[in-house]
């Protein structure tokens, strides 16, 4: 079967999805982000040249595709909560959209919202967030960009902090709880992510993983069998995290602990996880998506997820929205996030790329505790994660970058 082919019966499998939820339902230190720096969340990189990746099977024989497949494992479900697209306000005119989330990840979602609306035109730009920071302040009031769509919260504040956003109106924000939109209303979380220590079953339970991120340099069992991708933007934004909380020099140590330690270099979190599951290593730092996707292609891999908590090991960061101080039609901008907030846009990220929904009543897929579950680290405001710049800086001072 051709490649068209195979989208052509991914976006058939998608629209007969989301219809049915309708109706069930009804950093490089030169630019202001780190630039090159910080890979994507592609094959699976996060905020690099795509998100996406390669589609492999997810039949059990090998690895789940790294989303874009249109392959999920899990069939339609009924969701108890959101709102359809079809109670919200109609989508009309032209929208630029700069998009940070590869076009292998939400292009499929992009179109299926382009398409409901017959004098609605989406013209997206894909490229790395940073990278799209970057451009937004190069262009100026010049920009053509009415939305920008990021990986990671920390791209989303360096814009506000730039003062290159405008208000959401209150109704979207309010879709989503207090701590997953900016304060002051700039911007809006649409789906989430925690940082987890996926580990290999067959040599640790769960037990003997820790709880603080801080023992990780000072367990032997770990030695020479722990991986990290420290071009990853979703690990940078851990480690920025850590310096907010626990400041410059706890976090050197750290870095300078793990290295001793012999930790192994991956070129993104995906890696990482299968390196896990396949036994190359015992444990390793990812995303908690990671896991369930090597699980969903191999369902019986020795791999599982355990948490830290309280600290910057146990972030919960967020993939958001915003519109643009240059959006020809604001209107036309904040409706077109809203439809991300969407019951159908909600149940596609938890179903496609596993993250955690931000919608209430709409549930993640996998084994994974609830949002309220986690233990996250408390005074922690998502936009502090802007500061990559920083950590870029000490990455390289220590030598891991």
């Amino acid at each position: 079967m051709s490649d068209d082919s195979d989208a052509a019966s991914s976006r058939r499998r998608f629209l007969a999805a989301a219809s049915t939820v309708g109706v069930a339902s009804v950093a490089g230190c030169n630019g202001l982000l780190g630039g090159n720096t910080t890979s994507g969340e592609g094959t699976g990189t996060e905020s690099g040249s795509n998100e996406g990746g390669t589609a492999s099977s997810s039949d059990g024989g090998g690895t789940v595709g790294q989303i874009g497949s249109g392959r999920s494992p899990f069939g339609d479900r009924q969701l108890s909560g959101g709102v359809s697209m079809s109670e919200m306000p109609d989508l009309s005119g032209e929208l630029t959209l700069y998009s940070g989330r590869g076009e292998a990840l939400v292009g499929e979602l992009i179109s299926f919202i382009e398409d409901l609306y017959p004098d609605f035109t989406v013209r997206p730009r894909y490229n790395s967030a940073a990278d799209l920071v970057n451009q937004i302040q190069t262009e100026g009031q010049n920009s053509p960009a009415d939305a920008f769509f990021s990986v990671n919260a920390g791209a989303l504040g360096a814009l506000k902090d730039a003062g290159r956003t405008v208000e959401l109106p209150q109704e979207v924000l309010d879709m989503v709880r207090a701590e997953f939109h900016d304060p002051d209303g700039q911007w809006v979380g649409t789906s989430g992510r925690a940082r987890t220590v996926p580990y290999n079953t067959d040599t640790f339970s769960e037990s003997d993983i820790p709880d603080d991120i801080f023992a990780f340099p000072d367990t032997e069992a770990f030695e020479g069998s722990i991986g990290w991708a420290p071009t990853y933007s979703s690990f940078q934004a851990f480690i920025t995290a850590m310096r907010v909380l626990n400041g410059e020099e706890e976090t050197r140590a750290w870095l300078e602990g793990m290295q001793e330690l012999g930790v192994q270099e991956f070129s993104d979190e995906f890696l990482v996880s299968q390196a896990v599951a396949d036994g190359e290593i015992d444990a390793g730092f990812a995303n908690h998506y990671y896991i369930q996707r090597v699980l969903a292609g191999r369902p019986n891999a020795p791999i599982a997820t355990a948490f830290t908590e309280g600290d910057a090991g146990a972030i919960f960061n967020v993939a958001g929205a915003l519109v643009l101080d240059t959006a020809e039609d604001r209107t036309l901008a904040s409706n077109f996030v809203r439809h991300l907030l969407s019951a159908e846009a909600q149940d596609y990220f938890a179903r496609t790329t596993f993250e955690y929904p931000l919608v209430p009543g709409v549930d993640p897929i996998g084994e994974l505790p609830s949002i309220d579950e986690l233990n996250p680290p408390q005074g922690l405001d998502l936009t502090q994660l802007s500061d990559l710049e920083g950590t870029v800086r000490l990455l390289r001072d220590t030598g891991v970058l």
